[in-house]
């Protein structure tokens, strides 16, 4: 898997292209969420329009990757999930968890709300 960091304001957004699978793409998206939030990032948003594959490692890393930022007071939105990925967390009871987006410009507005308590 691969992953490009843009900034948008006070948000980053992290562009995910390839495979979200166990071993590999698990590990890397660990690694990309612990550094951003290491850097004092509040608000992250994952775009995962590129993700071809997802098992469940991967699922599990999203979740994993959802928990570490609410136990660092981060906001993690999801942007643009394939219809396989969006199935698997609908199957899986896991997609009320997540804010999901189809639009950019909406995650980044829903990101400008400041969360409430």
């Amino acid at each position: 898997m691969h992953v490009e960091v843009r900034k948008k304001g006070d948000v980053v957004v992290a562009d995910l292209t390839g495979r979200l699978v166990g071993g590999v793409g698990d590990e890397i998206l660990r690694e990309v969420v612990n550094e951003l939030l290491a850097e004092g990032w509040k608000k992250i948003l994952l775009n995962l329009s590129g993700v071809q594959v997802v098992d469940s490692a991967g699922i599990g890393e999203l979740v994993a990757s959802h928990k570490l930022c609410h136990s660092f007071g981060a906001q993690l939105r999801l942007l643009r999930l394939p219809k396989r990925v969006k199935e698997t967390l609908h199957l899986a009871a896991l997609l009320p968890v997540f804010h999901v987006f189809e639009d950019e410009k909406d995650a980044l507005h829903d990101l400008a709300v400041p969360p409430t308590a």
